[in-house]
């Protein structure tokens, strides 16, 4: 089995090559990555070292790579996670994000369906693709319910709507030209090597650091939060047990529904920090006020459902950044401070 997974040295994509190094070690993979300010190549630092990466540094949107990696390696699967993912960034320009997430992923489809179709050059080969996706592309709930496969997409952010956008391009591809492709919407995903933009990882290394915790509005936004390691678990048996043209919620069960403040808490009182550490600033526009999803589906047809309680995660979670400083304070150290300082920060002011 030959697989490509984009978005390799990220937080997902690099945990996912992690454990299909440990869970599928017959499995060639082909770790794909542009090392934007989000890629890391230290997260696979580990199996470098072990004789176990192959790396390619590149970007999805270059179709010239994509299409000479497709010709050579003609790859039996694709892992498609590579995307632009913060919100705040999102709302601030939205035109990374619909260069990568849409038009990225809209070169990967192309040479996957060139192999598809065959060429005089290249047999023609069934290559399944997965598209991870994200349970922001459905929108908002109110303070109960649940997102379906079903639900209709009501993206709020620039951000989830150029993932929407990728999703559609996707599925289309399966009604029209019969690709074996199928899409995964997981909800938030925590664990290690998450870049420290994101809320657990910042709360965290600004607990570590002695800063300011930067709590958008009130603090009562809930999120759903599932383990980077079971989100891993889902996407494998969802290359290999899922159905073409399909969509797959992954995610946690209500013991993993928080809301911010109360994780905000969490982490504090793991770390011993004062309350007075805890700082409210201006909540950010079109901030969604709650997200969970329906896993049923994939428990139904894919045999998985989360592995990981929140509470032993998250404390899990905070003893990684606690035993890896250098891995974070190297990223808060260079040219993510100016962003932090710029757009949390002078929220606060």
């Amino acid at each position: 089995m030959k697989v490509l997974v984009t978005g390799a040295a990220g937080f997902i994509g690099s945990n996912l090559v992690h454990y299909l190094a440990a869970e599928r070690p017959s499995w060639e993979v082909t770790s794909l990555d542009a090392l934007t300010y989000a890629g890391n190549l230290s997260n696979l630092r580990a199996l470098s070292e072990q004789g176990k990466l192959k790396f390619v540094r590149g970007d999805i949107t270059d179709s010239e790579l994509i299409a000479k990696l497709f010709c050579e390696e003609q790859y039996d699967l694709v892992l498609h996670l590579a995307a632009e993912s913060h919100v705040d960034r999102s709302i601030m320009s939205a035109s990374e994000f619909v260069k990568t997430n849409v038009l990225g992923t809209q070169v990967l489809l192309n040479a996957t369906l060139g192999i598809h179709r065959g060429s005089d050059s290249v047999k023609a080969k069934k290559i399944r693709f997965v598209h991870i996706s994200t349970d922001e592309v459905y929108g908002s709930l109110g303070p109960t319910g649940l997102f379906h496969e079903t639900t209709p997409l009501e993206p709020t952010s620039p951000y989830a709507a150029s993932k929407a956008a990728s999703d559609m391009m996707v599925l289309a591809a399966v009604r029209t030209h019969h690709l074996d492709a199928l899409v995964t919407r997981c909800t938030n995903n925590y664990g290690p090597y998450q870049f420290p933009e994101k809320f657990i990882p910042l709360f965290v290394t600004n607990c570590l650091e002695g800063k300011k915790l930067p709590l958008y509005g009130s603090g009562t936004n809930v999120r759903s939060w599932i383990h980077v390691k079971d989100h891993c678990e889902g996407l494998v048996l969802a290359a290999e047990k899922g159905r073409a043209g399909e969509a797959y919620n992954i995610g946690s069960d209500s013991s993993g529904e928080v809301p911010n403040v109360d994780v905000a808490r969490r982490i504090m009182k793991l770390l011993g920090v004062a309350d007075s550490q805890l700082e409210l600033v201006t909540d950010r526009p079109g901030h969604d006020f709650r997200y969970a999803v329906d896993f049923s589906k994939a428990t139904r047809e894919l045999g998985w459902k989360p592995r990981t309680g929140f509470e032993e995660g998250l404390a899990a979670t905070v003893n990684w950044y606690k035993e890896n400083l250098s891995w974070w304070q190297e990223i808060k150290s260079g040219a993510y401070r100016s962003y932090y300082e710029e757009n949390y920060m002078a929220r606060s002011k």
